[in-house]
């Protein structure tokens, strides 16, 4: 008896000593695992160290004083995560995409980047990128996991391949792909004249605003629409098929044209860049350019934007989000330029038919065998978090924010409208919308428009806003009411791309055609080419690979 006691006691004490010399972390540095689930938020208790790619904006400016490495979202991420960001790769804009196309080559990669769809294809086929499947289902955040879900498996369904999830998909605002007519409205009023309904009257009020001198400083110097400038787009494509500030989606849109877009048409795919509305569709825009009433300097010029700056052009196409960009530097150089956004032109029956975007266009990868793959989520979940509770001070958002991509809701811009409008109405306040994170920005713009929105509040001209009391929040409340209340209060017929993705043959012949389609098109409207180059254009396209990339989008979409 006492023998077996002995034994029974021996047995508890080895049972203590090995609880006692368990390890205590668990691998992210969060803590015993028996405590709980990994934490999304959870801090490392060592440093933790990611080299990532960055996009340097030049217009963009960080706040004084601060340095890429040193700055409100580095010090943030330290203090939340104990993470140390670094920089393998900085890249312009528009040389971001050739530096990652380099790192992909030569396998020279950084822990993190992120990519596009054709980039994401070629490193998941090059096996150089970590599978975030569990990583996602463990780290990523409530907020994201609704937001993803949202997509309907869309965005889940982009980073997949065999089963696994290789990325972390972004989730956009499909008001991102829908690119609107910006017009001053000031220069409408001066001329006595109305927003254009159809293309025949925007190329009325184009000519009015070349011939009128509506900015009365008695020079010939004003221009009817600005257009792309030489790294721009003359429309959104399949694989970029968002935000194209510039661009001429509109006056294509409303002859039914699609160029850069999958369609079905009669049961069969067809490529919307070779169909006969886009060549009816090219020579309007030529006719525009040679009457003088387009930009004469499309495609060669720098900077597009200037020519809105600057008080120039009296109108452009883009998205709602314009103020964030051109729209804020016009205000700044002049308060009485009165910028509104419109659902035109339409077509010939009336109706608002823009191409329509997917939901996720940008992916963030993780370097095969990098240590700490978690961390690339806890990065994402404290960027959505900061952005809800309204951390980061900046006037255009966090755009610093390394890997920032974005995480929202595909309606957000539309809900925002139709919440800020009861805010206003004092039928809701701020408190109202608290239990809905995924809206991160919400709960504060309902608190902070008030100074910046004059009476009435129903009406968006510009004299009845005030920028000097708030100016970031100025930006972000003319973008949503005045860029998207159109979105509010218009019916889009909107028109999806077959697919957003690239096939096989695309991988290898895309470059060359895309570059074919893109030079053809330029000269078509610039008058340098007959029009009727399209047909040799449509028919050189298919005997270049097209035809066999239409087979590989049809058994897609069987």
């Amino acid at each position: 008896m006492i023998r077996s006691q002995w034994m029974i006691g021996l047995f508890i004490l080895m049972l203590i000593a090995s609880a006692c010399s368990a390890p205590n972390e668990s691998k992210d540095g969060n803590g015993p695992e028996a405590a709980g689930p990994p934490d999304p938020f959870g801090k490392y208790e060592e440093p933790v160290a990611i080299r990532v790619a960055m996009i340097v904006e030049p217009t963009k400016s960080l706040l004084e004083g601060e340095t890429l490495l040193d700055n409100q979202y580095t010090r943030n991420i330290k203090t939340n995560l104990n993470i140390n960001v670094e920089y393998s790769l900085k890249a312009s804009p528009t040389n971001y995409n050739q530096k990652v196309s380099m790192a992909i080559a030569s396998n020279d990669l950084p822990d993190a980047m992120i990519v596009g769809p054709v980039e994401l294809k070629q490193m998941v086929e090059a096996d150089q990128l970590a599978d975030m499947t569990d990583v996602y289902n463990q780290y990523a955040s409530p907020v994201i996991k609704r937001i993803v879900e949202s997509t309907d498996g869309e965005a889940i369904q982009s980073v997949t391949f065999n089963g696994k999830m290789m990325a972390l998909p972004n989730v956009q605002l499909k008001a991102d792909g829908v690119h609107l007519l910006w017009i001053r409205k000031d220069w409408l009023d001066k001329l006595n004249m109305e927003p254009p309904k159809t293309i025949d009257e925007l190329e009325a009020v184009a000519r009015a605003f070349v011939e009128q001198d509506p900015d009365g400083n008695k020079k010939p110097d004003t221009i009817g629409l600005a257009g792309p400038g030489s790294m721009g787009k003359l429309y959104a494509n399949f694989l970029q098929s968002t935000n194209n500030l510039y661009g001429f989606d509109g006056i294509f849109a409303a002859y039914h044209a699609y160029p850069g877009y999958w369609l079905e048409q009669d049961g069969k795919v067809v490529y919307g860049s070779t169909e006969p509305e886009t060549k009816e569709a090219l020579g309007k825009l030529r006719e525009l350019y040679l009457l003088g009433l387009i930009d004469q300097e499309i495609g060669v010029r720098l900077e597009p934007g200037e020519t809105i700056m600057n008080g120039r052009a009296g109108m452009f196409f883009g998205p709602w989000w314009a103020p964030y960009g051109p729209i804020d530097a016009a205000n700044k150089n002049n308060s009485e330029a009165n910028w509104q956004a419109y659902a035109l032109p339409l077509d010939q029956n009336g109706e608002f038919r823009p191409h329509m975007s997917t939901s996720t266009n940008q992916f963030v990868v993780v370097r095969k065998g990098y240590e700490h793959p978690e961390a690339v989520m806890k990065l994402l979940n404290n960027l959505v978090l900061g952005e809800s509770q309204g951390t980061f001070t900046t006037e255009r958002g966090p755009t610093e924010y390394p890997l920032k991509v974005t995480y929202a809701p595909s309606d957000e811009t539309e809900y925002e409208v139709k919440a800020l409008r009861q805010v206003l109405a004092g039928t809701k306040t701020a408190q109202d919308f608290q239990d809905r994170p995924e809206y991160k920005m919400l709960r504060s713009d309902a608190e902070k428009i008030g100074p910046v929105k004059l009476e009435p509040h129903e009406q968006y001209d510009i004299q009845y806003w005030d920028p000097g009391k708030d100016r970031a929040m100025w930006i972000r409340a003319y973008a949503l009411m005045v860029g998207g209340s159109p979105l509010v209060d218009n019916e889009m017929n909107g028109v999806y791309s077959v697919t957003y993705s690239q096939t096989k043959t695309m991988e290898r012949k895309w470059e060359k055609l895309q570059k074919l389609e893109e030079e053809t098109f330029l000269k078509i409207i610039l008058g340098v080419a007959p029009l009727d180059t399209f047909d040799e254009f449509a028919r050189d396209w298919k005997r270049q690979g097209g035809e066999q990339i239409i087979q590989e989008v049809s058994e897609l979409n069987p």
